[in-house]
């Protein structure tokens, strides 16, 4: 069954066109990342899908509800989770819970046993009667998630969820997204973090240009790249350029003469396989073998 689709999605503002043609498809019970630079539109992507922006054409669908034909069915199937942290900072954890409980239609009872059980869900337990004001970035973001869960959505869409997060509140995060799709949720990420789209993603689309260029899961992603990296890095472990290969000698040779011209003193030569931001530095910006004057 698929989740989430488009078809031929096209979005300007003004005269400017932002999403041009885009195609996608997401299995139920899956993980979908869609990458891209900043202002490539992955945010007005999530927006049509949650029927908060129309598409000037083509057909987007949650859920196999129309966002526009049958807007309010498709509504009642997805949840999202914004760049913004959307929580009441002077109310405690389990009053936003219990408040967002409410304004769904929950009873009274129903509202606190499900914020108790989302509290622990999300290792806020022992916050539940502090208000928000005192809590961390991790623990504020956690509670963001909680409360799009109120209604236990089929389709969950999370806008770049672990930005600004420090590393042990991201992977905490990571390990409740496992667990939502576990239990069959299925989730539509953007991201920044290429790792992130890695460890958790089933599948992985590129956007850039307001197109789709590449879709597929995270090894046929780094199987287009080629078989090997070759980078090299100063004496301070400080990465000075890095060029695929075919994994031949010959190719080896070619990225080892290329890195040549950016060489330092004692600068080592390494061997890896291709990762996941290979896959996007070589589709939406400078080839590799130019990375290393970004760096």
């Amino acid at each position: 069954m698929i989740a989430v689709e488009l078809r031929g999605v096209r979005k300007s503002f003004g005269t400017q066109r932002v999403l041009d043609d885009i195609d996608l498809s997401v299995p139920a019970g899956s993980v979908f990342a869609l990458l891209g630079p900043n202002g490539a539109g992955k945010t007005t992507v999530v927006n049509i899908l949650a029927t908060l922006v129309a598409p000037d054409s083509g057909t987007a669908s949650v859920g196999g509800y129309d966002v526009r034909t049958a807007r309010d069915s498709a509504k009642g199937v997805l949840s999202l989770t914004g760049q913004s942290v959307a929580v009441d900072e002077v109310l405690t954890g389990s009053e936003n819970l219990i408040m967002v409980s409410r304004l769904w239609g929950l009873s009274r009872r129903e509202s606190r046993l499900r914020a108790r059980a989302l509290l622990e869900q999300f290792d806020l337990a022992d916050a539940a009667r502090r208000q928000v004001k005192t809590y961390s970035g991790g623990m504020r973001r956690r509670l963001d998630l909680a409360l799009s869960l109120i209604r236990r959505p089929e389709v969950l869409f999370l806008d770049e969820p672990t930005t600004g997060l420090d590393t042990r509140s991201r992977r905490s995060l990571w390990a409740q997204i496992r667990d939502l799709r576990s239990a069959g949720t299925t989730i539509f990420l953007t991201t920044q973090y290429l790792e992130e789209a890695e460890q958790l993603a089933d599948r992985v689309a590129v956007l850039a240009g307001g197109r789709i260029v590449a879709d597929g899961t995270p090894a046929e992603l780094k199987s287009q790249v080629g078989e090997d990296v070759v980078e090299i890095r100063s004496a301070d472990d400080e990465l000075l350029g890095a060029v695929a290969t075919d994994g031949s000698v010959d190719g080896l040779h070619r990225a080892i003469t290329q890195l040549a011209e950016v060489a330092q003193p004692d600068a080592t030569v390494s061997l890896r396989s291709p990762s996941l931001e290979d896959v996007f530095l070589s589709l939406t910006g400078p080839a590799l073998q130019q990375k290393e004057v970004q760096s």
